[in-house]
């Protein structure tokens, strides 16, 4: 977290952001069915709040939220954002723009001048890399736009951005079986205040597929800054579970942690006996229970949950006011907000518990026996 860097970002107070939190989560349902993505709770608080205070760590001192789905539930949770040394803005779209309209509607509320940096961030998004060293490689070579590349494994699910030997963007390319750089999109940019002003407004337009290739094609210089740092992208219940997991066990340090990192994160209020196995980085939500003789592995438990005794829990996410009784097996899996799991149930691989179903004793089995 801590870096050289961050402290002349301080010093300049003025580097302000926009923060990229319209999209409706469908791919998380039914945990956003009532809830936008970036407010699910993720080790604790809400997943922006780690955004946030990263950001404030690394010099950001103002950030216009772009808003679109459930927009006022972002000012109910954050406010003027004083909680966390920001000044917060809203702007919200009344039909969504793509990411390019997004930015450019956003930045109708940014106080900087033209020349200066503008940090944008996806609500969807923790990453480890140096903001700090990515800004001011945008603000030393005076780009149109610097991105951040993450290299992965299998660039092949992924489109993919080749540079070259200067750092400079040569193409965007969709996904293929044969890419050519293993650098993907990681979905924060440095944009210079001026280049979001040619975004043309109140059009829908896609910074990926119209914004980046046609500065390229124009001659501006578009960079990649690169790296392999923590990253990951929290669109999927199993991703989602793994960001909140790696937050509480400290792979990815986060200053909104509400507690130190380790095996469980338990919130005020939890009560989980001695006779009970929690770890793996569990969230133990504020008066959730955790009965003597359960076990619960590497998943987050909402407010008020219970999980049964012999209930067995893993890598997965029971919602506020849920129960999961006893003898049931809950792997890879999502039971929404005040859903019960009968006893003897078995959800796994990928399951999704819509809120306030209860299913009886032993209406789902995956296997023969539990």
């Amino acid at each position: 977290m801590s870096s050289p860097r961050r402290a002349d970002l301080e010093g300049r107070g003025d580097l302000e952001a926009i923060l990229l939190v319209g999209g409706r989560g469908t791919r998380l349902r039914p945990l956003t069915l009532g809830v936008p993505k970036p407010l699910l709770p993720t080790a604790g608080v809400p997943f922006l709040a780690h955004q946030l205070a990263r950001a404030r760590a690394y010099g950001v001192r103002r950030i216009v939220f772009a808003t679109s789905y459930r927009a006022s539930m972002f000012a109910e949770a954050f406010g003027d954002g004083s909680a966390f040394g920001l000044e917060l803005a809203y702007m919200t779209e009344d039909t969504p723009l793509g990411t390019g309209g997004a930015i450019r509607n956003a930045a109708e509320a940014l106080t900087c001048p033209p020349g200066a940096p503008v940090l944008i961030l996806n609500g969807d998004i923790l990453s480890g890399h140096d903001i700090g060293a990515q800004v001011e490689r945008h603000v030393t070579a005076g780009a149109a736009v610097t991105l951040h590349l993450t290299e992965v494994d299998d660039p092949s699910r992924f489109g993919c951005v080749p540079t070259d030997e200067s750092g400079r963007v040569t193409a965007f390319l969709e996904k293929t079986p044969n890419p050519v750089t293993n650098r993907i999109n990681a979905g924060c940019y440095v944009f210079t205040r001026s280049v979001i002003d040619t975004i043309p407004a109140g059009e829908v337009v896609s910074v990926e597929r119209e914004t980046f290739p046609g500065l390229i094609e124009a001659g501006q210089q578009v960079l990649g800054y690169a790296d392999r740092t923590y990253w990951l992208d929290v669109g999927t219940p199993a991703a989602f579970v793994q960001g909140s997991r790696d937050l509480v066990l400290g792979r990815l340090p986060s200053p909104a942690l509400p507690g130190p990192p380790g095996e469980v994160l338990a919130l005020p209020g939890a009560l989980i006996p001695a006779g009970a196995k929690v770890g793996g980085g569990t969230v133990v939500g504020e008066g959730a229970v955790v009965e003597s003789g359960a076990q619960v592995s590497g998943s987050v438990i909402g407010a008020g949950a219970v999980i049964g005794a012999g209930a067995v829990v893993s890598d997965s996410v029971v919602g506020a006011g849920a129960r999961i009784e006893s003898g049931a097996v809950v792997r890879d899996s999502v039971v929404g907000d005040e859903a019960v799991v009968g006893p003897g149930n078995e959800l796994r691989a990928g399951a999704r518990l819509w809120p306030g179903v209860h299913l009886p004793a032993c209406a789902v089995r995956f296997s023969s026996d539990v």
